[in-house]
């Protein structure tokens, strides 16, 4: 069971800034911007390379979410949405989850 399951699960407390019955959003504990929420699916899928033609509602939803999520958190000058697949490219947690990232510039290009 991985941490971003138990805190779905309620089991660790978390900054919960949105829920629904699909996914689940809360702060980042180590921010990389000013604001830096991560969107996870509450469906249990390990990264980009998983996701099945079945998840492909459920990703245009978790979309909208951030796009609902970047204007309550006051981001309208941007922001960037940013979903790592694999080790090598920075992926700690094995859930896939987006990292909803703004409040100041970002550069190009990333990593």
């Amino acid at each position: 069971m991985t941490i971003f399951k138990k805190i779905i699960d309620h089991e660790i407390p978390a900054d919960i800034v949105y829920e629904d019955d699909l996914c689940l959003a809360f702060r980042d504990i180590n921010p990389q911007a000013p604001v830096h929420v991560l969107v996870i699916p509450k469906k249990e899928i390990t990264a980009v390379d998983a996701l099945t033609e079945t998840d492909k509602d459920l990703v245009g939803h978790i979309f909208l979410v951030l796009q609902k999520l970047a204007k309550e958190l006051g981001l309208s000058d941007g922001f960037r949405v940013v979903t790592n697949n694999g080790l090598a490219a920075g992926q700690t947690v094995p859930h896939l989850h987006f990292h909803l990232l703004g409040g100041r510039a970002m550069g190009w290009p990333p990593g």
